[in-house]
C-alpha cells in the first residue's frame, strides 16, 4: 500500500500505451484498400477500466479488451485501381483520420500526465528514505 501510487501510474501509463498503440494502428491501415469481396481493415478500440481486486479497491486501471469497427468500410468508385471490382469499386476502412488523432493527443496527453505522477511519487520516496537516514 506505501508505493500504490507508483503503481496506479504505472498501470495507467500501459493503457495509454496500449491505446496509443491501437491509434497507431488504425492511421497506419486508414488507406488500406482490399477488394469488395474482403473485409475492410476493422478499427481498433482499446477497453479499459479499473483493476478488479477483492482486497484492494483502487489500485490502478487495466487493458480489459479489445473491440473493433465494421468490415464493411467503405465502398469507393475507383475504375483504375488494380483490385477494383467489374462495377469499379474498391474497400476502404471506415476510419475517420481526425477523429483518431484528436484521440492520439488525448491518450499521449494522458500518458504524459501518468509519467508526470509516477516521477512526483519516485522523487517523494526517494526523499522518504533520504530522511531515514
Amino acid at each position: 500500500m506505501l508505493f500504490s501510487g507508483l503503481g496506479i501510474a504505472a498501470s495507467g501509463m500501459s493503457v495509454y500505451k496500449t491505446w496509443i498503440d491501437a491509434l497507431a494502428d488504425n492511421v497506419a491501415n486508414i488507406n488500406n484498400v482490399t477488394t469488395t469481396s474482403e473485409p475492410a481493415f476493422r478499427e481498433r478500440f482499446v477497453i479499459a477500466g479499473a483493476k478488479q481486486y477483492t482486497d484492494e479497491p483502487g489500485t490502478g486501471a487495466e487493458v480489459q479488451g479489445v473491440a473493433f469497427g465494421d468490415a464493411e468500410g467503405r465502398l469507393i468508385y475507383e475504375p483504375a485501381h488494380p483490385l477494383a471490382d467489374a462495377n469499379g469499386y474498391v474497400r476502404y476502412p471506415d476510419i475517420d483520420l481526425s477523429t483518431q488523432m484528436s484521440s492520439l493527443l488525448i491518450a499521449q496527453r494522458a500518458y504524459q500526465m501518468n509519467v508526470s505522477v509516477f516521477e512526483r511519487a519516485r522523487d517523494a520516496y526517494q526523499r522518504i528514505l533520504e530522511i531515514g537516514r
